[in-house]
């Protein structure tokens, strides 16, 4: 029990959260990450801080000394299986007893024929790639697969906003979760035995593309014309028949009342509600 626990990206949008669930556990936690970034526990002695370079393997020897759970958070677009590859690597070397690996709903059914499929969805196939590694490793293993976080979606809606026109893929299903959700779940993951791949975890309610937008613009009292748009290539075609998606539906917090907490109007007017949007829930 004295034993910290390693999460990589720990400064993410994820690993501040499972940070924040672990401590609150009663365990300490050393943090990876590329720089010394403070992780909002500022002077707290249960938090240690480790800087190292995953996508080159510099400084994760000395990262992984001495920890005997590692969990994985730490992830990219590109390169995600390199620095897979780093980690388990050193895990193996250091005796690392568990390793958590988070990963993405659709991973294993998001075909990568093409470059056009590498070039959108490229990030399937990097987790994937990761999940293997971790999986032939000699190193004891979880792997848990998350739906898309509310935060990313939130990232993409606001950016695509600045256009006076958004266009936005057909038939694409999209069930997002609440972050801290996912970081409940890796706690108690972090905390337990090995146990191969998990159930998934998603968020409650499942929306295509043009309706997740929409609720961004009535929140941020913005108006935009959508533009359907058609996304060609074989992984297109898998994500349009719910390859993305879980019947496992565990999260509470839906995509409005994220928004209701997260979003500000423009000129401070109050945000038009869309009737019947779910509610948040305290989980613990």
């Amino acid at each position: 029990m004295s034993s910290p626990i390693l999460v990589t990206g720990g400064t993410g949008r994820l690993g501040v959260h499972l940070v924040e669930r672990l401590l609150a556990a009663g365990r300490p936690v050393r943090v990876l990450s590329r720089g010394n970034h403070d992780v909002g526990h500022r002077g707290d002695a249960r938090v240690e801080s480790v800087t190292a370079d995953l996508a080159t393997g510099d400084g994760v020897e000395a990262g992984v000394a001495g920890i005997e759970t590692v969990v994985h958070c730490a992830g990219t677009s590109k390169g995600d299986d390199v620095q897979t590859r780093h980690i388990v690597d050193a895990a193996a070397r250091a005796g690392v007893r568990h390793l958590v690996y988070i990963s993405v709903v659709g991973a294993d059914r998001i075909p990568m024929a093409s470059g056009l499929d590498r070039m959108m969805f490229g990030y399937f196939g990097s987790k994937a790639a990761s999940e293997r590694i971790i999986a032939e490793s000699t190193v004891p293993w979880t792997t848990l697969r998350a739906t898309q976080f509310h935060d990313l979606m939130l990232d993409m809606a606001q950016k695509i906003a600045r256009l006076p026109v958004i266009p936005v893929p057909t038939g694409t299903p999209c069930q997002p979760i609440e972050a801290d959700e996912v970081a409940i779940r890796l706690r108690d993951l972090a905390l337990g035995p090995p146990l191969g791949l998990v159930a998934d975890v998603a968020g409650p309610k499942v929306y295509n593309m043009a309706d997740l937008m929409r609720a961004y613009l009535r929140a941020a009292d913005l108006h935009r014309m959508l533009l359907p748009i058609w996304l060609p290539g074989k992984a297109a075609h898998a994500v349009r028949n719910g390859a993305t998606l879980s019947p496992r539906a565990v999260g509470r917090l839906t995509w409005e009342a994220f928004l209701a907490e997260r979003v500000q109007p423009r000129r401070g007017r109050p945000a038009r509600r869309a009737a019947g949007h779910g509610t948040a829930a305290t989980v613990r």
